[in-house]
């Protein structure tokens, strides 16, 4: 299976990316993904499944621990075209 995730973390700060955002993008990058889409107001990975559940652990963990006080995520089951 695999699974798409799409999220933000918060507070945003349009002058400077927050650490949580920085930590975030890290921890995307960094992991066996096969996609990742990293942006100033949303982020999306796609991989196998315990791919993207190892790195949204580590994302939530992370995160928290650099101040961010929301992180909003979305989770699909996509199928082998990507839908």
């Amino acid at each position: 299976m695999r699974l798409r995730v799409e999220f933000t973390t918060e507070p945003f700060d349009l002058d400077e990316a927050p650490a949580h955002a920085l930590v975030a993008r890290e921890v995307i990058e960094a992991a066996e993904l096969d996609a990742v889409d990293v942006g100033p107001f949303g982020n999306t990975a796609e991989g196998r499944t315990d791919a993207v559940l190892t790195a949204v652990d580590a994302l939530l963990r992370r995160t928290l621990e650099a101040g961010a006080t929301r992180i909003s995520l979305q989770l699909n089951v996509i199928d082998e075209d990507g839908r």
